[in-house]
């Protein structure tokens, strides 16, 4: 394996498959399959999901609900996609501890951040919900925060889309892909990786970012045995 820890941000559209929303069980349980493949090699893994395919309080603010308001609705969302997730991973073998940023003591612990670590050294997926526990900031600052406190080697972000290309591949079909790419590149192209907070926290702290298409069967695989998926951002 090419890193000894990593931290893999999932978004919460990804959960929900073919479905206009909430949460496909088949697409779940071919992640936790993925993640099983590569933890059974002896790769630390940590997760952070969106809640997007339940709530999206960016949405609910536009509508007029309360910025701050919403955004806790949102935390609870991304709580219900790692209990989700915790399900389909223990079904497949995978010892799993969940740690969110706001107390639930009946479904999940608080998260400490040397706790969080043991469970990483003791071979445990350990998934954070709850995103940083504070308004106004995404579940993409709460990947990279998380990466930075528990010395995660690099963040992988699992998207639909294969990598990080010079315009929409979705719209544009002349737009091509970066196989590698620094953080000052991806600020003077305005490209879209992670928000800004989540973006400076891991340039800052020299945390590596790979975006990559998680729905490809083996693809995080090969990331973590080192092979050039996706696009890397140093």
């Amino acid at each position: 394996m090419k890193y000894k820890r990593i931290l893999l941000k999932l978004s919460g559209e990804s959960l929900m498959g073919e479905k206009q929303y909430g949460i496909d069980n088949e697409r779940v349980r071919q992640y936790a399959l993925d993640i099983k493949d590569v933890h059974d090699k002896g790769l630390e893994i940590a997760i952070v999901i969106g809640g997007g395919n339940i709530f999206r309080g960016l949405s609910a603010e536009k509508s007029g609900m309360d910025r701050a308001q919403a955004d806790y609705m949102g935390m609870l969302a991304t709580v219900i996609n790692s209990m989700a997730l915790q399900d389909a991973l223990e079904k497949v073998g995978i010892k799993t501890r969940l740690l969110t940023a706001i107390k639930m003591e009946q479904i999940c612990e608080p998260f400490i951040r040397r706790r969080a670590v043991r469970h990483l050294e003791k071979g445990r997926v350990v998934i954070f919900g709850a995103g940083t526990g504070n308004p106004y900031f995404t579940t993409d600052s709460a990947a990279a925060l998380r990466a930075i406190e528990i010395k995660a080697d690099a963040v992988l972000k699992g998207t639909r889309v294969d990598g990080i290309y010079t315009a929409d591949p979705e719209k544009d079909p002349l737009a091509t892909k970066y196989e590698e790419i620094s953080f000052k590149e991806v600020y003077a192209k305005g490209l879209n990786v992670m928000d800004m907070t989540a973006f400076t926290l891991c340039e800052e702290n020299q945390v590596p970012i790979i975006v990559f298409d998680m729905n490809k069967h083996g693809n995080f695989m090969k990331i973590a045995n080192g092979e050039p998926i996706g696009t890397l951002v140093k």
